[in-house]
């Protein structure tokens, strides 16, 4: 026998048996329950068929609180693939009291039962092994049976094999993954840059999706916050200021309106030993104008609905409102309107974002770096290039409106009332100035 069929023999070995000792169970179904079932309109109890697509796993997760020593379920269903959920056919909660429990498996059912087993570092003599179902807690030193001698001994005969088995479909799963998480077709508006950093998922239940597009500052992501879908922004930690900038925006007095892009919070995440810093926004499905306006054309009315709220948002942005119901809310210049930062609600609302260059103007206080050439080059005014401007407050406004100006130069460029568009159906989105 060849040495390139002994080889091809020891592979064929080693996937049957993998597959034999590694195999996964299905997930089709979990247990199902919701303690704000009456708030938000849903089934208290049952059981929730899982669906989701075929090359990605289901699983089941649980959700609860300890109150004064009383477990209160807070939710149980379906959960997306998630690679802390892989192979574990028990539903176990292993950080060590955290506010908000935890845990996710593989299989049917497998989340009618859940555990709270906290890593307790050697030496100590605290046993926290809880087994945990939603009528009663039952602690318990040891939640798992005794395993036969047999166990130990077939265990110890197959550790080679494993861990090679391991070694191969792990490295499998890694390319698998990484080529999934990328793919170019969700990258459609913004210009090509360096892969962001990967991220991790430590922090439940907020969970992320897919990239839906890359910029100057960071990739924004498509995220799962419990039953509602937001966008989450990451910046690598070069970009802290940018992302300091954008949340010290979001959190000035008066910045809820319709037409600026609804904030939820921030969050700073460990990505093995990288800092990776996530703001998190409400998500809009339509995306920005600039992908609507290059698959879609707009009618009269359609534009006239997406330009007014455009302008009110940015003319609230730059208003200065003393007696705001929440506080002083200040003027504030944007520094990089673009059809790219102006997304769309699915009723073609149009809400602005991306603060990450605007700058506030309060009385008696410095406005920062007033250096006017930054943002997209192609929507600066011309005296903007050209230095001759004094930078202070109505100049960073008028730059604002000059900006505005081109994006509704594109926005009329895509409409059916148009003469140009009567004359030639089929033209093309363009930018200005590209």
């Amino acid at each position: 026998m060849g040495d390139a069929t002994k080889l091809a023999f020891a592979v064929f070995l080693i996937s049957c048996s993998s597959g034999a000792i590694l195999g996964r169970s299905e997930t089709q179904e979990c247990v199902y329950y919701n303690s704000s079932w009456e708030k938000e309109r849903t089934n208290r109890s049952g059981i929730e068929p899982c669906y989701g697509e075929k090359d990605k796993r289901r699983h089941c997760f649980a959700t609860w609180k300890n109150v004064s020593g009383t477990v209160e379920v807070v939710k149980q269903g379906c959960w997306l693939d998630d690679v802390n959920c892989y192979d574990s056919n028990e539903c176990v909660e292993k950080k060590e009291s955290p506010d908000v429990f935890f845990c996710c498996c593989e299989g049917n059912m497998c989340n009618e039962r859940f555990l709270y087993a906290p890593e307790v570092p050697p030496g100590s003599s605290k046993s926290a092994n809880a087994t945990i179902n939603p009528k009663s807690t039952i602690p318990t030193s040891n939640p798992f049976p005794p395993k036969p001698p047999i166990f130990s001994t077939l265990l110890y005969s197959l550790v080679p094999i494993i861990g090679l088995a391991a070694v191969v479909l792990f490295s499998f799963w890694m390319w698998r993954h990484h080529k999934l998480a990328y793919p170019a077709a969700l990258v459609p508006t913004h210009d090509p840059g360096p892969s962001p950093p990967s991220p991790v998922l430590g922090h439940k239940p907020l969970q992320l999706i897919e990239v839906k597009a890359r910029g100057r500052f960071g990739c924004v992501w498509k995220a799962q916050l419990l039953n509602e879908y937001v966008a989450v922004k990451i910046f690598p930690i070069q970009d802290k200021l940018s992302w300091q900038n954008e949340y010290e925006i979001y959190s000035v007095s008066g910045m809820k309106h319709d037409s600026i892009l609804h904030f939820i919070g921030v969050e700073k995440r460990n990505n093995n030993l990288d800092l990776e810093l996530w703001l998190i926004t409400a998500y809009h499905d339509k995306g920005s104008l600039t992908d609507y306006l290059k698959a879609n054309v707009v009618s009269w009315n359609e534009l006239c609905h997406i330009a007014q709220t455009a302008a009110r948002g940015l003319a609230y942005l730059h208003e200065d409102i003393p007696g705001h119901k929440d506080g002083h809310k200040p003027s504030i210049a944007h520094r990089d309107i673009k059809s790219k930062n102006v997304l769309l609600k699915t009723n073609l609302t149009a809400c602005i974002a991306d603060f990450g260059l605007a700058l506030k103007f309060e009385a008696g206080k410095s406005a920062g770096d007033t250096h006017g050439q930054v943002g997209t080059r192609r929507y600066m005014a011309p005296e903007v290039l050209e230095g001759a401007i004094n930078f202070q407050r109505d100049s960073f406004l008028r730059i604002d409106m000059y900006a505005f100006g081109l994006v509704l130069w594109e926005l009329a460029s895509r409409c059916t009332a148009c003469n140009i568009m009567n004359k030639k159906k089929k033209q093309q989105y363009v930018i200005k100035y590209k």
